[in-house]
């Protein structure tokens, strides 16, 4: 079994005759041709894959340095998972008005180990994107007020809501317009790029002071202000992580105007950044937390999770309604338990910490020996690299970001290069890594970047 092995196996060089008849198959089969982004990712197509690694359908062994867009944060194809799930088929697979055993149980986990001493709501759905969109209409229907605050660089989901809250890729909302109504987006503290030409803390968190002191006196009241929806780590952006003193500010500010905190959690939660949910790094309680991604190891499930007095105010005649025929299905609900029992008997938490703090301190060490490597930046397992052109100008590397990840490829290991100029290398392996795994990708990583540095 590929979960066996111990180092990445090239059998027959990437992409092999197998993946590309697959990759023309599938090209063949839809109007507008899936393969369309020159990244390798793409031609990594799985047969089978446990834990760290990954087997091709040419019998090509990869350690997965992306754990699916942080969805397999406790690895590919858990027993625990797997079994949960297999039980459930022999019992129920569909819930009766989305109401199981299960269900609760799931609902009543959630709100045990969010951040938070206070009651309580929780909801489901599919996917992070329509959970995003449930926070936007709670908000605005609690408070009563129609604006909500995004961020340049956030990226939200791809129904008509999450997409207009987000605002990273250039030809992602292209088209598309109008978008929602009332989502108005805000600088994010992009301190390797900020875009007020500022150095932190001299800065002021001039990021923050602009909101307070320019937009809400001149076009947006605070008032007319439902809700913030901010990453507490960027993701597609390029795993941005603000300042320490950023996301308490942020939180002072909306509490100093009536405005709820949204902590949009689908990709930085379920123990990422070395937290439960990236939040508690900063002792951040938001009003709500929106989850999705790893909270089922990959069964379609998302949740957001709110303050009981937002969701359910006294002075309402009827309570919020979130509702979806094939929402709580009882086959994720078992297999998002098994996940946050895996994640906690584990101690994936701790690890992600550890082998986290491991990496970052290897990158250190190597940045100034690099001449395009520009940033290093993360928690736990949420780690980026910055490449550049020039670290006086920190043109972005973008091109030669996509031929270190290319180059990686295949010599075996799955990363791909993201952020505002596709120049990041993001690092998110699944969260049972270990140290000598580690050491395999980070030296496969290291070793591209020498051959891309020297024109090879």
């Amino acid at each position: 079994m590929c979960g066996e092995m111990k180092a990445p196996k090239i059998l027959v060089k990437p992409p092999g005759p197998r993946t590309k008849k697959i990759i023309e198959r599938i090209n063949q089969s839809v109007e507008v041709p899936f393969w369309t982004r020159k990244v390798a990712i793409r031609e990594v197509i799985p047969k089978r894959a446990e834990g760290a690694w990954i087997e091709d359908a040419d019998g090509n062994i990869y350690l997965d340095f992306l754990s699916n867009h942080s969805v397999t944060n406790i690895g590919w194809h858990h027993p625990q998972v797997v079994e949960a799930c297999k039980q459930q088929l022999d019992r129920v697979m569909v819930g009766f008005f989305e109401v199981t055993c299960l269900h609760v149980r799931l609902l009543k986990k959630l709100a045990e180990i969010t951040p938070g001493d206070f009651d309580k709501c929780v909801f489901l759905g599919l996917s992070g994107a329509d959970a995003n969109d449930c926070a936007v209409r709670l908000a605005r229907w609690s408070t009563r007020r129609p604006y909500v605050i995004g961020f340049a660089g956030g990226f939200h989901g791809s129904t008509y809501c999450s997409l207009t809250l987000t605002a990273v890729g250039r030809t992602r909302r292209k088209g598309y317009y109008p978008l929602v109504p009332g989502i108005v987006h805000m600088p994010f503290p992009y301190c390797y790029r900020c875009p007020f030409k500022l150095k932190y803390p001299e800065c002021d968190l001039q990021c923050l002071r602009y909101i307070e002191e320019y937009v809400f006196k001149t076009f947006l009241p605070p008032e007319d202000v439902a809700a913030v929806v901010v990453e507490p780590i960027q993701g597609h952006a390029g795993w941005i992580v603000p300042p320490d003193s950023y996301l308490p500010e942020l939180k002072r500010m909306c509490e100093d105007h009536g405005i709820l905190f949204v902590a949009e959690e689908v990709q930085t939660g379920f123990g990422r950044t070395g937290k439960m949910f990236a939040c508690e790094n900063w002792k951040i309680q938001p009003d709500i937390i929106i989850l999705g991604k790893a909270i089922a190891s990959g069964m379609p499930m998302s949740a957001y999770v709110a303050k009981a007095e937002i969701a359910q105010p006294k002075d309402r005649e009827f309570p919020f309604f979130h509702n979806f025929s094939l929402g709580a299905n009882p086959i994720s609900c078992a297999a998002a338990l098994a996940t946050i029992k895996v994640i906690q008997e584990e101690k994936l938490v701790e690890n992600a910490a550890r082998i986290g703090d491991y990496l970052m301190k290897r990158f250190e060490e190597i940045k100034e020996e690099h001449r395009i490597i520009g940033d290093v930046r993360g928690k736990g397992l949420m780690i980026g690299v910055e490449l550049v052109k020039d670290k006086e100008t920190k043109k972005p590397a973008t091109n030669e970001a996509e031929r270190v990840c290319r180059k990686a490829y295949k010599k075996g290991l799955v990363l791909i290069p993201g952020g505002i100029y596709e120049s990041v290398l993001r690092i998110s392996p699944p969260l049972i890594i270990t140290e000598e795994e580690a050491d395999i990708g980070f030296d496969i990583i290291e070793e591209s970047i020498s051959e891309v540095e020297r024109g090879n």
